[in-house]
Parts: C-alpha cells; sequence; structure tokens
C-alpha cells in the first residue's frame, strides 16, 4: 500500500511546523534527526541571505580575509580565502587578490585540540590550511600546513580531501587532467601539525582529475573523478571514472598497487564502454542507470599496477571502464561496514542539455566488502532541473544524506535559483511513494555575498562568480582507522559530531552548522 501524503512528510501536529512542512516536506532521521525544509531557492537577484532549516543554526569558523599565522608572503599565500601575489586588494576590485576558494573540509582532533583542514582549489597554487575551532583569537587561528611539494615547487590547486589514518596522512586530490592532476599527500604528526610541510605525488594513484577521496577500512583509496566530456546537444559526454586503488601497503601508499576503475554491466552482462557512451550520449542504457529502481551489476578492471606515471583517464578508457557525466565525490553509508558507497553525479548544468541523466544524481555501489571484486550500482536520488550539479556528500546519520549543489552561474541563471543543499533519506522506502524515488527536502537556500555578486556582475575572469555550496562534513574528529567516515554512524544532534559546510568563491566562509536537538 501506498504511503499517504501526511505520513509521508512525516508531519508534527503543531500549526506551524505543519505549514512549514506541507510547503516544503521533512527529514527524519533514526535517533530524531529532523529537517523543516526551507520553501525556495533564493534568487539569481542582488546580494541574498544563507537561508537554513528552523532546524539548525550555523555560526563562521573561518572567513577568506583571515590572515595567516605562518603566512609564504613571498608567494602571496597571506590569507585563508586570498592570494595576494597580484599586490591588488582583497576583495571587489578590478584588480582584486586570487579568491583561492578553500573546499572540501577534514575536522580532525589531535592532543584534545579540535582542527578543520582544507584544501584551496582556487589561485595560483595550492595551498592546506588548519584552522584551530578552539582558538577565539582569529589572528591566530588559521596555519598553513602546506604550500610546497617535496621539491620545494608549487603543487596544483587542490579540490578533494580525506584523512588517510593508516598512513597518518592527508590526502589531496588536484582536479585537472593528466599530466597535472593527481593524489598528493601531506604528513601529520600527533599533534595534528605538519611534519615538514611537503606534499608528495603519489604517482601509483595516477593522475587524472580526481576530486572525492575517500579511505575504506581495507586501506584502499576510493577516487571520483570530475572532467567534463566534449559538448554535444547541449550537454555533455560521460567522460569520468569511478576508481579504487589497492594498495601492496595500506601505511605505505608509494609501495605499489593496483588502481582499479568502475566497470557497469548493461542487462546482457556486455560492458558499458566509453566508446559507446561516448559515440552514442543518448544511449538508452544512460536512461536506465538514471531510473529509479533499475540496478546494474559491476565489476572492478585493473587500470594499471605498480609505479610510474600515467594517465588514469585514458588507462580507464583503455581498459574498459564505463564513464560517467561529472561524478564528484563519494562517502560510505555509515552502519554497512563499508559495503555501501555513495557518489554524486553534477551532469551537464544546463538546462538547454537534451541528453539522459543531464541533472545528475546521487548513486549506490553495493558490494560484499569493499574489497570485492564485484557489485551492484543504482541511482538513491535523481536529479531534476530543481534538484541538479550535486557536489559534495555527507551523511548525517545512517539513512539520511546531506548534498549540496554547484549548479554554477549559468544554470542559476536559466532556472533563477541559487544553490541548494538537501536531505535525502536512502532507507529502503526512501521518503517517497513506494515506486518513487525520495525526494529532496531543502535544508539550505544559499544566498550570495557583496563579494560574490561583484565578481558575477563583472569582476576579474580569474575569480569565480555566485557563491557555491561545498565542503559538506560530519564528523566526530576521530583520527584512527575506527573513524574512517562510514566506521560510525553519526549522530549530529550530539556535540561531540560536528558538521561543516564551505560557501566558496566571494568572502570564501567555512560555516558551522548546529542542529535542532529536538
Amino acid at each position: 500500500m501506498k504511503k499517504n501524503n501526511l505520513a509521508r512528510i512525516g508531519l508534527l501536529g503543531a500549526a506551524a511546523g505543519t505549514a512549514c512542512l506541507l510547503a516544503a516536506g521533512a527529514a527524519t532521521a533514526n535517533g530524531g534527526f529532523h529537517v523543516l525544509g526551507v520553501p525556495d531557492a533564493n534568487p539569481r537577484f542582488g546580494i541574498e541571505n544563507n537561508v537554513l532549516t528552523p532546524s539548525a543554526s550555523q555560526t563562521p569558523a573561518a572567513w577568506g580575509a583571515l590572515a595567516l599565522t605562518n603566512p609564504d608572503a613571498t608567494n602571496g599565500v597571506t590569507h585563508y580565502g586570498y592570494n595576494t601575489s597580484n599586490g591588488g586588494p582583497l576583495t571587489q576590485a578590478a584588480n582584486e587578490a586570487n579568491k583561492t576558494e578553500p573546499d572540501k573540509n577534514v575536522y580532525l582532533t589531535f592532543a584534545g585540540k579540535h582542527y578543520l583542514y582544507q584544501g584551496h582549489e582556487g589561485g595560483p597554487r595550492g595551498y592546506v590550511t588548519r584552522v584551530n575551532l578552539d582558538e577565539t583569537d582569529p589572528a591566530k587561528r588559521v596555519t598553513l600546513i602546506s604550500d610546497k611539494d617535496a621539491s620545494g615547487n608549487a603543487y596544483p590547486t587542490i579540490d578533494g580531501i580525506t584523512w588517510d589514518p593508516f598512513t597518518h596522512q592527508l590526502l589531496l586530490t588536484a582536479e585537472s587532467k593528466a599530466p597535472t592532476g593527481g593524489v598528493f599527500a601531506v604528513s601529520l604528526d600527533a599533534n595534528g601539525d605538519a611534519v615538514d610541510g611537503k606534499a608528495t605525488r603519489l604517482d601509483a594513484l595516477g593522475s587524472g582529475g580526481f576530486e572525492g577521496v575517500q579511505n575504506d577500512k581495507d586501506g584502499n583509496v576510493w577516487l571520483v573523478e570530475d572532467i567534463g566530456g566534449s559538448g554535444v546537444s547541449g550537454g555533455k559526454v560521460p567522460n569520468s571514472y569511478v576508481y579504487r586503488y589497492l594498495p601492496t601497503n595500506k601505511a605505505d601508499l608509494t609501495a605499489g598497487g593496483t588502481l582499479q576503475a568502475l566497470q557497469i554491466k548493461r542487462a546482457d552482462g556486455t560492458p558499458v564502454t566509453a566508446s559507446q557512451l561516448q559515440s552514442n550520449p543518448s544511449d538508452s542504457f544512460i536512461t536506465d542507470l538514471h531510473t529509479f529502481g533499475t540496478s546494474f551489476r559491476t565489476a572492478w578492471v585493473d587500470v594499471h599496477s605498480g609505479p610510474g606515471t600515467y594517465d588514469a583517464t585514458a588507462s580507464a578508457k583503455a581498459a574498459g571502464a564505463t564513464p560517467l557525466k561529472r561524478p564528484e565525490n563519494g562517502v560510505f553509508r555509515p552502519g554497512t561496514d563499508f559495503r555501501e558507497f555513495y557518489f554524486t553525479e553534477t551532469g551537464d548544468t544546463s538546462l538547454s542539455s537534451t541528453l539522459p541523466g543531464r541533472f545528475g544524481g546521487v548513486f549506490r555501489v553495493s558490494q560484499s566488502s569493499p574489497s570485492a571484486a564485484t557489485g551492484r550500482i543504482s541511482i538513491a536520488a535523481v536529479g531534476d532541473a530543481h534538484h541538479s550539479g550535486f557536489d559534495n556528500i555527507a551523511f548525517a546519520s545512517k539513512d539520511k544524506v546531506l548534498v549540496v549543489e554547484d549548479g554554477g552561474d549559468g544554470m542559476h541563471t536559466q532556472r533563477n535559483e541559487l544553490d541548494s543543499g538537501w536531505v535525502y533519506d536512502v532507507s529502503e522506502d526512501g521518503q517517497g511513494d513506494d515506486d518513487r524515488a525520495p525526494y529532496g527536502v531543502r535544508w539550505l537556500a544559499e544566498g550570495r555575498d557583496g563579494s560574490a555578486t561583484f565578481d558575477a556582475a563583472g569582476g576579474p575572469s580569474y575569480n569565480d562568480g555566485d557563491n557555491e555550496i561545498t565542503g559538506i562534513h560530519v564528523s566526530d574528529g576521530d583520527p584512527t582507522a575506527g573513524g574512517i567516515l562510514g566506521a560510525k554512524v553519526p549522530d549530529v544532534r550530539s556535540s561531540a559530531w560536528r558538521t561543516f559546510w564551505t560557501q566558496q568563491h566571494g568572502d570564501n566562509v567555512t560555516w558551522e552548522v548546529t542542529w535542532s536537538r529536538r
């Protein structure tokens, strides 16, 4: 029997709450995690404030104009969100400083101190910062962890970041085509300080446009690639892969191993390949893959083994892996013993695209174990014109996943909506009727600050325009193997579990979200 609408949106019975829920929906997680929906996205007009669910509040953890306690002034690495090497003012000028765009967040506790680490996606060079969440003096709050490689040179700008407890390193990803992109590592000591501040390229993991990076309990490193394919029919052909690196020694990622890529099989058991999808980006398989209720067998194919540099994207194509429409980030679902991996797919970020899968979605890879050779893939949340451009992802409970958008200025204009953050229920029945995909409950309607508005209206081309939601992150800060994301079921109502997101571009503010404990 199908659930009726009142049961489906979980009405609380209070008059005010009922009105809000009817307008925007609600999500209720195990243990009482409850989110009242924000009814509408912000329009793309002028300066707009962020609008959060009444179920949460937020405070700034760091902002772009914060000076670093240990700057590299020679190279302009002087502020949390700005590189000042061009000599311009920080913001809202024709020659303003490069905005470095702090991206994905990693929350860790070391020696009783609470830290937030981030790589920086924009500007003339990559670097990694650490926010001391216990420090109340802004002048002492943000530290430079690394902005040089092992040879003392700049390394690429950084998109993804995770903590590898087996190597005691921050793993960083550079989202650029080979030979620039790839995976870098920065070692930390027991106090959370940089050992030498030098980032080492991990050649064995390949060179590609990696963004998402995540460990599993076996010490494997999962990578999600985001490289847009060639344009066609208003969209782009599938051109990016999901990878898994199986190290020979999980405590030393330079000791060798095998990079694999995900291959999806058609109903008849034959593999779906890049040559098929790139020659026919309207292949009916893409429609089926993005249809809720479908499921396809998967296998991992070897891309490369041993040392040496190589193009991971080209090698995955040659190995017969299946490309997707800009997958970006992934995380393991808690409570599954690393048997379910969820990743976002951004899609074409254009309403003019006529291609199947143009709005992307959230996908689930299910396996008997994280190192299993085979599994299945299915779509867990289906994108549409108003739920698209999915980027970062984090679980707030066993069944509730937070997904945030990066639609870009073009799509913002097309739909007159800035980005939103969503909650999806990925339990067996979801939030929809039995035969429908779960629907998203908006927990965040992102605004646009004055600096981003200036850039969107014609600021220097080297700085992006509208604000973007990125870096959604939920963690209790445990730096041991038992604290790998997905190992524990989060309780965001508890003070031990903390939630962060970054309002990228513009003023580059990173926010901490506090959820209602009711």
